[in-house]
């Protein structure tokens, strides 16, 4: 019998408040230099959120959220901004261990 194997879907695990700041505080520490990572954590966070709420609370369109934070796209920090607002997040600045 052959099983069939599901596409991890980070969207699915992020049940509560905690959940989702752990996971975007953690995104923010493995993410290093790479943008795309923190638009698709951002977008992984929008579609346990409800997408269609997040484009209403942003004046977004849908599609193009869907597309800048697919870790594909390249959103301008602009939409960036009005995403981690939306979502009720900040971005915290702190000291690199050098």
């Amino acid at each position: 019998m052959i099983q069939k194997l599901n596409k991890w879907d980070s969207a699915q695990h992020l049940k509560t408040e905690e959940d989702i700041v752990a996971y975007f505080e953690a995104c923010l520490e493995e993410a290093g230099d790479d943008a795309s990572f923190i638009a698709k954590a951002l977008g992984n966070i929008a579609k346990a959120r409800g997408m269609t709420q997040l484009a209403k609370d942003t004046g977004l369109g849908r599609e193009s959220l869907y597309k800048a934070l697919s870790g594909e796209g390249n959103p301008s920090f602009d939409t960036i901004l009005k995403v981690t607002h939306a979502l009720g997040l900040q971005f915290r600045a702190a000291a690199l261990n050098t």
